[in-house]
C-alpha cells in the first residue's frame, strides 16, 4: 500500500501566546495564513491565542498541516491526565505529558515549554505573560527561528532583546517562509 505523500514531514510551526485573550484579529490571520503554507500548528493546546489561531487554521479546506497540541498534566499525580480545558476543540493531536503549565516556571527543565520550542521549526509569539516570554527565550536559547508579533512590545512583557518584532501578519508569514528555506 503507498500513501500520498509524506504529511509527517511538513515544517512545524509553534504558536505560543496567552491562555485567556485570544487576539481574535491576528490569531485569525495569521492561523489561516499559516494553514496556506502547508505547515503543522503546534500550540499549547489551551484556550486564548492557542484556540484562536488552531479554529482559523482549521477552517481553511483543503490544507496539508493539523493542529498540534502539547498539554499540561492536571497535577503531578495524574500524569497523562491534561488540565481541565485542554485540549481546546480544534486540536487534532493531542500529546498528553506529565508536565505542568509553564508560568513563572517556563524555564524550569521540567516545564512544557520546552517540548513546544524544540518541536518548533520556527516559533511566533503572540501576546502573553511569563510562560510565552520564557518560551521565546528558549528558542532563542536552542536557536529555533522566533518572531514576535505585537503591536507594541508592552503586550509581551519580558520579550528577549533582539528578537524581531512584527506588527502585519504578511511580514511574519514571510519570515517563517524564510526560515523554511532549506528546509528537507
Amino acid at each position: 500500500m503507498t500513501l500520498p505523500g509524506p504529511p509527517w514531514k511538513l515544517p512545524i510551526v509553534g504558536v505560543m501566546g496567552s491562555g485567556v485573550e485570544a487576539h481574535e484579529e491576528r490569531s485569525q490571520a495569521l492561523g489561516f495564513g499559516l494553514a496556506t503554507l502547508g505547515v503543522h500548528l503546534l500550540t499549547g493546546g489551551g484556550g486564548g491565542v492557542m484556540e484562536a489561531v488552531s479554529r482559523a487554521f482549521c477552517g481553511v479546506p483543503d490544507r496539508d498541516g493539523c493542529v498540534l497540541g502539547i498539554l499540561p498534566s492536571a497535577s503531578p499525580d495524574t500524569p497523562g491526565v491534561p488540565k481541565p480545558g485542554y485540549p481546546n476543540p480544534w486540536v487534532e493531536i493531542p500529546i498528553y505529558t506529565h508536565l505542568p503549565l509553564s508560568g513563572q516556571r517556563g524555564l524550569d527543565p521540567q516545564s512544557r515549554n520546552h517540548v513546544n520550542v524544540l518541536s518548533s521549526n520556527v516559533l511566533i509569539a503572540l501576546p502573553g505573560g511569563e510562560g510565552t516570554a520564557s518560551e521565546v527565550a528558549l528558542a532563542v536559547r536552542y536557536e529555533v527561528p522566533v518572531i514576535a508579533f505585537l503591536e507594541r512590545l508592552s503586550e509581551l512583557p519580558g520579550l528577549q532583546a533582539g528578537v524581531p518584532v512584527e506588527s502585519s501578519v504578511s511580514a511574519v508569514l514571510g519570515f517563517v517562509e524564510a526560515a523554511l528555506e532549506g528546509l528537507p
